[in-house]
């Protein structure tokens, strides 16, 4: 249940060890606006790997580079924008083979099946979730 809207706007630096607290911080926040455990779980997850993608694919882990987060939550709609400083990518996710055990591809399928709708514009992505 969604008691009130919420936004949250901010950056990491791309080092690895600040990632974890960052999105503990926006977490702790969101927790006073979700009360859903499993939605809360998702978009964990889901921040955690677009954040992680931004810091290794986007910004080749240059601690001088940051990855953006712009978080919101209004009218049942969770909406997770995740932006690097790197040159962007293009996603088909058909081309991913699970069989595949190179490292590589599965967060974004996995952010795929927890999002009601994933939306790739060059150095910049989107996950929706609606809540029920």
């Amino acid at each position: 249940m969604i008691e009130l809207d919420f936004s949250y706007y901010g950056s990491v630096s791309s080092d690895l060890s600040l990632v974890k607290t960052f999105i503990d911080k926006v977490l702790n926040e969101l927790n006073y606006i979700i009360d859903n455990e499993n939605a809360i779980f998702d978009v964990r997850l889901i921040m955690n790997e677009l954040i992680i993608n931004g810091v290794f694919h986007g910004n080749q882990c240059m601690d001088e580079k940051c990855v953006k987060l712009n978080l919101t939550v209004k009218n049942k709609k969770i909406t997770i924008r995740v932006e690097d400083e790197g040159e962007g990518f293009d996603l088909d996710l058909n081309e991913y083979d699970p069989n595949d055990l190179t490292c590589g591809g599965r967060g974004l399928v996995l952010v795929d099946g927890l999002s009601d709708e994933l939306i790739v514009n060059n150095n910049s992505i989107t996950a929706i979730k609606y809540l029920q």
